[in-house]
């Protein structure tokens, strides 16, 4: 699968290598995004369904991670926005999924909106 950058209409796909919460193994995910100025924005879903994805289990285990995007490889801390913060990305990312609301009552639990940030250090 491809990587790209996001587009007014489109999210981007980018790479995710998180390490294992119980192996301590490395696991990667392809997921969407955009942009939020210098940091990547995406929600923890698995397909809509119950579970959280496991991605997002281990970074909140560890939240130091690596995506790739298009452009090469980046460290980044992962956390979850709270509040006006999460409420304003939702928006934005329901302006390229407008059925975004419904889809999300499909889960029984609230859907986390993951902010990763750039990492100075390694």
């Amino acid at each position: 699968m491809g990587l790209r950058r996001p587009t007014t209409t489109t999210y981007g796909t980018f790479r995710l290598d998180t390490i294992g919460r119980r192996t301590g193994a490395k696991r990667t995910a392809i997921l969407g995004y955009f942009e939020d100025g210098p940091n990547i924005v995406t929600l923890a879903m698995n397909g809509w369904g119950e579970p959280e994805p496991a991605w997002w289990l281990n970074l909140q285990a560890n939240p130091d991670a690596m995506i790739e995007l298009p452009e090469g490889w980046r460290p980044i801390t992962a956390r979850a926005a709270m509040g006006d913060e999460r409420a304003r990305l939702w928006s934005m990312m329901a302006t390229v999924a407008p059925d975004l609301d419904g889809y999300a009552t499909r889960r029984p639990k609230g859907t986390a909106v993951v902010v990763f940030e750039p990492r100075t250090s390694s």
